[in-house]
């Protein structure tokens, strides 16, 4: 008799634990939330993105790159190869072209997700950093982009164990990055479990050739990465706190607090306009229907940005709302030259008009 009363107090004490787990998650994942229209002017969808458009960013000339194909753990899986795009701003035709691949590179698994450009200062040289998921594993390879014939090619592929879930990365150097790790556990089940759990178990790394460590610590899910135009800071999203956080860079590439801003949104990549200094994000404003994806009742997408981050009063304003209707699941917004490019995890893109 004894034993069953305490199996019954146990299981009453772990659904009320679980019960509990889930309303936490729903107030995190901003379940309740509804969207109310905020649409800009002339935005009209992106040909060849019809699979997601995860990460953006764009050099100073105006070519964006492109990150396509995300087959992402709980998200819908595209049907179709993981590919990099390029699309010329500058050019009013708007079409995103595929770049060429190297042979030595296996297309067959790859699963880009994060992408970071860095423009070498002594020969002009561009190298692309691509966060890459290969049957569930994470890695980053980099690239040299070669315009002549608009191809990329890879140079190497980096591994290492402290870059065990890696989201997003922001370039610093010809081969030495900041990336963030958006799980704790490698397993995919362990990775619900922690879904469910919501710790602040995550974490930003360093990475060069020769030193890898982790250099900030204590998010719920460490996602979009970013750095300012002088290099003085670093940018990092965590989605579940609804929160951009802003870190001092130090002579040793470790990472000191500075401040948090409160963004009322799962945000999810940064870009950083290189003018102004202005924090553009793509952000999920319920992501519990992301997680739950009914087409009957889509996610929405939501585009915020951040002026004087550095100030006492930084100002968060929402510039493009809608309710999953038109965009689904926004990831990225990056500016140029008046318009604004929105990309989403696994759903098409846009470009508008800011103006």
């Amino acid at each position: 008799m004894g034993k069953l009363v305490f199996m019954s107090v146990l299981i009453a004490a772990l659904s009320a634990l679980i019960g509990e787990r889930i309303v936490n998650l729903r107030k995190r994942t901003l379940a309740t939330r509804e969207l109310v229209q905020s649409h800009l002017p002339n935005c009209v969808e992106l040909k060849n993105l019809e699979n997601g458009s995860e990460d953006i960013t764009i050099l100073g000339n105006g070519l964006a790159f492109i990150s396509s194909g995300l087959k992402y753990p709980g998200m819908p899986v595209p049907d179709a190869k993981g590919k990099i795009f390029t699309l010329d701003l500058k050019d009013s035709w708007m079409k995103p072209v595929e770049l060429r691949m190297p042979r030595n590179f296996d297309l067959e698994s790859f699963n880009p997700h994060g992408i970071s450009v860095y423009t070498d200062p002594s020969d002009d040289t561009v190298y692309l950093f691509v966060v890459n998921h290969p049957e569930h594993k994470s890695q980053v390879e980099l690239f040299k982009y070669v315009e002549d014939d608009h191809s990329l090619e890879h140079l190497k592929t980096i591994k290492h164990e402290l870059l065990h879930s890696i989201n997003d990365l922001v370039a610093v150097g010809v081969d030495s990055f900041y990336a963030t790790n958006d799980h704790y556990f490698t397993h995919e089940i362990l990775n619900y479990l922690e879904f469910l759990l919501a710790q602040p178990w995550t974490n930003v790394v360093y990475y060069s050739p020769e030193e890898v460590t982790v250099v900030s610590e204590g998010y719920y899910f460490a996602n979009g990465i970013n750095i300012s135009p002088d290099g003085r800071h670093i940018y990092v999203a965590d989605v579940f706190d609804h929160k951009v956080h802003v870190l001092e860079q130090e002579e040793d590439n470790a990472l000191v607090s500075v401040k948090s801003v409160a963004v009322g949104s799962l945000c999810d990549n940064i870009e950083v306009d290189a003018e102004t200094g202005d924090l553009w994000l793509g952000c999920h404003p319920n992501a519990w229907k992301l997680f739950m994806f009914d087409p009957k009742s889509p996610a929405g997408s939501e585009v915020i940005k951040i002026q004087n981050i550095h100030s006492d009063e930084p100002v968060v304003t929402q510039v493009y709302a809608d309710d999953g209707q038109v965009l689904i699941g926004s990831s990225v917004a990056a500016p140029y030259g008046g318009k604004l490019l929105i990309g989403t995890v696994f759903h098409k893109a846009l470009c508008c008009d800011l103006n």
